[in-house]
């Protein structure tokens, strides 16, 4: 009986592939590369093992491999997730991406590439390994320090860039060399359809899988999930994208609705499977005589990546505002290269436009900066210790008062806040309508004028159609005003500042006019559109505002409802913390999360009788007991086996208190929110009226279930305040708390 080859090659693959992972998980290291290994051993260069024989079947497995990769990427990204990122996460990464690609291009051309070759070595230099990172973190034990917060941030922020090169790459391929013209186009293209996906996925996605909600169990809900992600590839393929970048759009989009984590679990095998073919082939592409021959380039780019990327990465730390301590272990953290740098190097290869050392090359950096990572973060602190010896004290005081200077918070002005609103309100509401025109000219009215005769009539019923489809759109471009008290304030209280907002509001409507008259002059004469047409579409979309403005509240209201959904839903299950893990540097103290074992001998005890706070100046910022949350627990609270507690502090602070901790906690990680409890930092001024009250007086702790943990007066620092304390004005105040209820608390 005849069997395929395809099957043949797929049983040699995962039978070599778990075999060889099963030894890499034997000696705790990256299952990536035993997959590439395995594919080293089966691949036609090596003739000790079966090898592959229809490689081409097993390249199309390794593309759906890809695209299950990074529907999985987004399914864990969200776009809540990036929101989330902090600034100082957004500039450090941002910094390290631009120096490593300038530099990895330099090094590129300076060692004799071409000019493909080194744009490509680039952009595989930009992304650091998630997996490799999280597993030196947990074998470390530092996922509870300060510094872990920021790389995630980084780690985030990677991933969009590196999905945003995997659209721009093609098209550098294409015509041989930067075009700076072609580059804006295609973003600007790509950052179009990215907010039209967005707005109609997050309209329609959660709407429909709550309404079919009873029909879908496991089965039906994996294949549609699938099938939507195959359909969003085919559409991005369709309008010039990256089949990667329509994957991972539809798992960002998914990840937005209360199906994401059951949709990620019941995909996992799927990702796990055709990941693994991926990876193989990848190894299969290796040649070990290639990776010998080009000895010097991998030694080189080795040095590049960690030297490079500790710099950059520290650099830009530095820059955001972390303290120096904090940057070096950020820099040191991030010196490997990830699982992109092979898909990016693929897709040269698929392109047809890098050489053939590219990929060798990328794998061998890749598997020596695996190896020395785990050392690099744990010799971080000795490493920082070092330089403090080498340091000028000059410049180690300019550090500290710049890092201390970018934590003083500037209140935000009421008219950059309206200002948001308006942007916010003016590029949704143009992105729709936009693309209603364009389908209304390339589909809408195509077909019309098939089926009408009269070019008059059929150019009338495309108007009147794409006018109502697209009025509440217009209404909310031309009239919708930003929800919040900011304006108010500049319109009711401040009469100077009406000037701009009167101006704004010109400007938007005549947006909305040149773009009804953009749509008519394709039908009609500019004559007629301009002197007829326009102005009784005008008239009638004025007479009409208000159903117009109904409707156009409906949609908005289905939008946010669906935005916020899986939030609200989790929030209703459990309560959820946001531990602020990318802004709460607030010095160096952040917020950790620690479960209590039923062996803790201080189970039963009260606060009081701990005396952490103390001892270690230690603070305990919730206690969540099930689906209770103890909001800044008293002096009288008891812990109890299980109970999951939050605690402020520094590194310096945590590993004062490291003996309690590693013998009487399990430390766990959890990026989700127990119910919105940041460390915020608030200014005494006119907005929160708080000047010469006490911090007991002040009713902070009642107003924002929280407590004060810190004071910055005239640079200098009050930790852990007396309830007696007298804030004064310009106080810089640290809380932690209910992160909505600081907000009303400085809006008051």
């Amino acid at each position: 009986m005849h069997l395929p080859k395809l099957i043949e090659d797929l049983a040699l693959i995962l039978f070599a592939g778990a075999v060889v992972t099963l030894l890499f998980r034997r000696i705790r290291q990256p299952l990536v590369l035993g997959y590439i290994i395995t594919g080293l051993l089966v691949s036609p260069h090596v003739s000790l093992f079966p090898t592959v024989v229809d490689e081409a079947n097993v390249k199309i497995l390794a593309e759906l491999g890809v695209i299950f990769l990074l529907f999985s990427l987004g399914l864990e990204f969200s776009f809540k997730k990036l929101m989330r990122v902090g600034g100082a996460a957004s500039i450090t990464a941002l910094i390290e991406i631009a120096c490593v690609i300038v530099a990895g291009y330099t090094v590129g051309r300076l060692i004799g590439w071409n000019n493909i070759d080194s744009i490509f070595l680039g952009a595989l230099l930009a992304s650091s390994s998630t997996t490799i990172i999280l597993r030196a973190f947990d074998e470390l034990g530092m996922k509870g320090k300060g510094f872990a917060g920021i790389v995630f941030g980084v780690l985030v922020v990677e991933d969009l860039v590196v999905i945003l090169l995997l659209v721009l790459l093609p098209t550098i391929a294409a015509s041989q060399s930067f075009d700076g013209t072609t580059m804006l186009l295609t973003l600007l293209k790509l950052l179009f359809f990215l907010a039209l996906w967005f707005v109609l996925g997050i309209f329609l996605l959660p709407t429909f899988l709550k309404k079919m909600h009873k029909f879908l169990d496991e089965e039906t809900l994996l294949i549609l999930s699938i099938g939507l992600c195959l359909g969003m590839v085919v559409l991005a393929t369709r309008v010039g994208f990256s089949a990667e970048l329509g994957a991972f759009v539809m798992g960002s989009l998914l990840a937005e609705t209360t199906s994401a984590e059951k949709i990620e679990d019941l995909s996992r095998p799927v990702k796990n499977v055709f990941g693994a073919v991926f990876f193989v082939s990848v190894g299969m592409m290796i040649d070990p005589r290639a990776i010998l021959e080009n000895k010097w380039p991998v030694i080189t780019i080795v040095l590049l990546t960690i030297v490079g990327k500790f710099v950059s990465t520290t650099i830009g730390a530095i820059i955001s505002g972390q303290p120096l301590k904090q940057s070096v272990q950020v820099g040191m953290s991030m010196a490997q290269i990830g699982e992109f740098a092979f898909i990016i190097a693929s897709l040269g290869v698929t392109l047809g436009v890098t050489s053939n050392f590219l990929f060798p090359v990328a794998v061998g950096v890749s598997a020596i900066t695996t190896f020395t990572t785990p050392y690099l973060i744990k010799y971080s602190e000795p490493f920082y210790n070092f330089l403090l010896k080498i340091i000028p004290p000059k410049w180690l005081s300019a550090l500290n008062r710049y890092s201390s200077g970018t934590q003083k918070i500037q209140a935000e002005s009421n008219l950059k806040i309206v200002l948001k609103g308006y942007l916010t309100i003016i590029f949704a509401n143009g992105i729709v309508i936009i693309a209603i025109m364009l389908l209304s000219v390339k589909i809408i009215q195509p077909f019309l004028f098939e089926k009408i005769k009269d070019p008059f009539y059929a150019g009338l019923i495309s108007i009147i159609g794409t006018l109502l489809i697209a009025a509440p759109f217009f209404w909310g471009l031309m009239q919708k005003r930003p929800a919040n008290m900011a304006y108010k304030e500049l319109w009711l209280n401040k009469k100077y500042n009406r000037g701009p907002l009167l101006i704004i509001e010109v400007l938007r409507n005549l947006l909305g006019a040149i773009l009804i008259g953009f749509l008519l002059d394709h039908f009609f004469s500019g004559r007629i559109a301009l002197l007829i047409l326009l102005p009784v579409a005008l008239v009638l979309f004025f007479v009409f505002a208000k159903r117009i403005q109904k409707f156009y509240g409906r949609l908005e209201l289905r939008f946010l409802t669906n935005l916020h959904e899986r939030e609200v839903a989790e929030r209703a299950l459990r309560p959820i913390i946001d531990t602020g893990i990318y802004d709460l540097s607030a010095w160096d103290t952040h917020l950790s999360n620690y479960k209590i074992p039923p062996e803790a001998v201080y189970v039963g005890q009260a606060l009081i009788a701990l005396q952490w706070r103390e001892k270690y100046g230690v603070n305990i910022a919730y206690i969540k007991r099930g689906e209770r949350i103890i909001y800044a627990p008293k002096r009288n609270d008891v812990l109890y086996p299980y109970d999951e507690i939050g605690l402020i502090a520094t590194d310096e602070q945590l590993q004062t208190a490291q003996p309690v901790l590693d013998s009487k906690f399990e430390y766990f990680n959890n990026n989700a929110l127990v119910e919105d409890v940041v460390l915020q930092k608030i200014v005494v001024d006119e907005f929160t009226k708080l000047k010469n009250m006490s911090i007991r007086d002040s009713g902070i702790r009642e107003r924002t279930n929280g407590l004060v943990v810190g004071i910055e007066r005239d640079n200098e620092r009050i930790v852990n305040p007396e309830s007696s304390t007298i804030l004064e004005w310009g106080d810089i105040i640290w809380i932690v708390g209910n992160k909505q209820k600081i907000k009303t608390l400085i809006k008051q």
